[in-house]
C-alpha cells in the first residue's frame, strides 16, 4: 500500500483562526494545571514511546497533546508493513528528543478506537496536537518523508498552539518514577496462594477479590491478571444449566448473551477454537451495542487464554476480518 496524505495540509483546515485559538488556550490552561500539580518534569528517552489502549487513550494521547504533538501509531502483530514502519517510528521518535511523543495503538485490542479513527487499513498513522486530531498518512512510508512530517508537525505545534515539547533527561527513570526496589513491594506471593487456594477450595469470589487485592497494587502483575481473568470465567459459568444455554445459543444464532454464555462454557470445556468462533460470528451478525458487547468479551477470552497463544493470535485476525 502506498502512503497517502503525507502531508500537513490537514493541520490547516484543522486550524482555523478561532479554532487555533481556543486549543492554545485549552493547551496553557492544561500545562498550567499540570505545573500546579508537579507535572512537566523530565522523562527518560524510554518514555517518549508508549503503549495506549481505549481506556488511557484521554490521558495518554489527548492531555498529552496538550505539551507535545503527540504521534499515533495503529498496528497489528500480524500487519508486515507495521513491522516496518513502526520500529522506524520509535527510533525517529527518540532521535526528536522530546519534540513528539509516539502512541502505538494494537488495532485487535482497540477496535473501538480503530473505528472512531475511520481507519480503513493498517499501518495508519495520526497526529493529535492540542487535543485536535489529523491524520498523516497511511501505509509505508521512507524515512525522509516521515522526517519531512514530523518537522512540520512540530512547527505547528510550536507556532499555533505553543507546543514546547518534553524535556527529556537521558539517565531518568521511565515514567519518571523513583528506581524500583530490587524486590516487589507487598506480599504477592501470599496473595497470589491465597488466590490458588480460594480457588481450590471452590471460594470463587474469594479467589477474584484476592487478584484483585494483588493488582490494586501492582496492576502489571502477569499472573494476577491471567489468575482474575481465568476466576472471572469460572465465576460467569457457576450455577449455568449447559443444557439450556446450548439451547438457547442454538434457537438464538443472534442473541449476544445467549451466545456468551456458550462460549464462555465452551472455553471452560476446554474448546478453545469454538468459544472464539462462535464469538467471531455472533460480532458479524450482530450491530451496535450488542456487537460491543460480543467483542469486549471475546478480549477478555483472550486474556484467559494468553496473548501469545496461536489460537488466539489466529482469532485476533478472524476478529479484525469480522469488524471490517
Amino acid at each position: 500500500m502506498q502512503p497517502r496524505n503525507m502531508s500537513m495540509s490537514g493541520v490547516v483546515d484543522l486550524a482555523a483562526v478561532k479554532a487555533a485559538q481556543e486549543a492554545k488556550a485549552k493547551a496553557e490552561q492544561a500545562r498550567a494545571e499540570s505545573a500546579r500539580q508537579g507535572g512537566g518534569g523530565a522523562v527518560s528517552p524510554a518514555d517518549l514511546v508508549i503503549d495506549v489502549d481505549e481506556a488511557g487513550f484521554e490521558r495518554d494521547v489527548l492531555q498529552r497533546s496538550t505539551e507535545v504533538p503527540v504521534v499515533i501509531d495503529f498496528w497489528a502483530e500480524w500487519c508486515e508493513p507495521c513491522k516496518q514502519l513502526s520500529p522506524l517510528l520509535e527510533r525517529l521518535t527518540v532521535e526528536y528528543n522530546g519534540r513528539v511523543l509516539l502512541a502505538k495503538i494494537d488495532v485487535d485490542a482497540n477496535q473501538m478506537l480503530m473505528q472512531q479513527f475511520g481507519i480503513q487499513g493498517i499501518p495508519a498513522v495520526f497526529a493529535v496536537v492540542a487535543g485536535q486530531a489529523l491524520p498523516l498518512f497511511q501505509g509505508a512510508a521512507g524515512e525522509a518523508q516521515i522526517r519531512q512530517t514530523l518537522d512540520q508537525l512540530v512547527q505547528v505545534g510550536e507556532q499555533r498552539f505553543g507546543l514546547t515539547g518534553l524535556t527529556v533527561d537521558p539517565d531518568a527513570v521511565p515514567g519518571g518514577a523513583t528506581p524500583a526496589p530490587a524486590e516487589a513491594v507487598g506480599p504477592y506471593d501470599a496473595l497470589l496462594e491465597a488466590a490458588v487456594q480460594a480457588l481450590d477450595s471452590g471460594d470463587l469470589a474469594g479467589a477474584v477479590q484476592a487478584y484483585k487485592n494483588v493488582l490494586a497494587d501492582d496492576p502489571g502483575n502477569p499472573e494476577a491478571a491471567l489468575g482474575l481473568a481465568q476466576a472471572e470465567l469460572l465465576q460467569r459459568v457457576q450455577g449455568l444449566d449447559p443444557q439450556q444455554v446450548r439451547k438457547d445459543a442454538a434457537d438464538k444464532p443472534r442473541d449476544a448473551a445467549a451466545q456468551i454464555a456458550a462460549a464462555d462454557l465452551d472455553l471452560v470445556g476446554g474448546h478453545v477454537e469454538d468459544a472464539f468462533g462462535r464469538l467471531i460470528e455472533t460480532v458479524a451478525r450482530t450491530a451496535g451495542d450488542d456487537r460491543d458487547t460480543v467483542r469486549v468479551r471475546l478480549l477478555e477470552l483472550f486474556e484467559v487464554v494468553g496473548a501469545d497463544d496461536p489460537r488466539v493470535v489466529a482469532a485476533r485476525r478472524a476478529l479484525a476480518r469480522a469488524l471490517f
